[in-house]
């Protein structure tokens, strides 16, 4: 396969990934978009890992993979301590860090 396909999707990932963050108000679906910014990275870093020859690439997927692993887990728990005080997912409801 070409690396043309991959670099599509890629970009198609990020970009629905953006849309995502910008668009959306619930604070897990603002997660799951970064969740697909990130894997959108994970295919550029493969393809090209696999276009070039190179591990290096396979190597930063799998770095790049626990750091989403750590950044699910502190965001849900922010979503969840949200949630518990305000009764609503609702990021923008978030207005007491304002001072």
């Amino acid at each position: 396969m070409e690396l043309n396909y991959f670099l599509v999707l890629s970009a198609f990932l990020f970009c629905v990934g953006v849309y995502g963050v910008l668009a959306r108000r619930n604070g897990v679906l603002v997660l799951m978009s970064v969740e697909l910014m990130l894997n959108a990275v994970n295919i550029n870093l493969i393809a090209f890992s696999a276009f070039n020859a190179d591990i290096g690439g396979q190597i930063f997927a799998l770095f790049v993979i626990t750091i989403a692993a750590a950044e699910v887990g502190v965001g849900l728990a922010i979503v969840l301590l949200i949630y518990r005080n305000l009764r609503s997912p609702d990021l923008d409801k978030i207005d007491q860090l304002k001072g």
